[in-house]
């Protein structure tokens, strides 16, 4: 296959610096007009699927876990800001599986000893998760405290969270008990796969946007949206307990 050219691979560059930030002030603008359920890809139409099927289902569990990830844009924005600034695919690596790791290890457990938590409080802390990891990659924890907390630690905990986050939401939809468990490994090897696809798609789009001039100019500001994405999240969230 021809590669492209030197001018077509700066316009690729340039088309992406020029698309990111737009689309993330666009997620911005949209948040509050997305259903506070859909946060964690259960759709009313698959809510219904996972209350009337009963034994193994694995596939069906693993296309509904690639789903919930794909299309989570809480999990998507908080993975967009652990891999800002990481460069090296071991470093990644690292982060991604503390990330995995938690969200796995509440997930199934919170599901198969029925521990569920409100769902506007957990995917409000969610929420904060996102602010939190913003205002590091722009170095506030330092200025403030005067160090750096342990950003792996903090990727594992936040991970913890957003477990639980799915689990409350599979509580709710009374998953069958027969075949529990094969159903809940499926939906997180589904998860997991869908991880992968949308940290594929992050990480080319910022493997352009990193080898242009913009990126370092822009790098506060698109912290800076990523940072008021979360506090949309955490305040659309409180607004539906408190309402509820």
């Amino acid at each position: 296959m021809q590669r492209p050219s030197t001018g077509g691979r700066r316009l690729l560059r340039h088309a992406a610096s020029r698309l990111l930030l737009p689309l993330a002030l666009a997620l911005v603008l949209v948040l509050p007009g997305i259903d506070a359920a859909f946060a964690h890809a259960v759709a009313a139409g698959d809510k219904g699927y996972i209350q009337e099927i009963t034994g193994v289902n694995l596939l069906p569990f693993i296309y509904l876990g690639a789903k919930h990830m794909v299309t989570g844009y809480d999990h998507i924005l908080f993975l967009f800001g652990v891999i800002f600034f990481l460069y090296r695919l071991k470093h990644i690596g690292l982060y991604v599986s503390l990330f995995a790791l938690g969200h796995s290890t509440t997930m199934l457990l919170g599901v198969y000893f029925n521990v569920g938590i409100n769902s506007y409080i957990i995917d409000a802390i969610i929420g904060l998760s996102v602010v939190y990891k913003a205002l590091d990659n722009m170095g506030a924890f330092q200025r403030w405290l005067g160090f750096q907390p342990d950003t792996r630690l903090a990727t594992l905990i936040f991970g913890l969270f957003h477990g639980f986050g799915l689990s409350t939401k599979i509580i709710e939809y009374n998953i069958s008990p027969d075949g529990l468990v094969p159903n809940l490994l499926a939906f997180n090897v589904g998860v997991e796969i869908g991880q992968l696809v949308a940290l594929s798609i992050i990480l080319i789009a910022m493997g352009f946007w990193r080898r242009t001039p913009s990126f370092l100019r822009h790098a506060y500001t698109a912290n800076t949206v990523m940072m008021t994405a979360g506090f949309v999240l955490v305040g659309y969230q409180l607004t539906g307990y408190f309402v509820s």
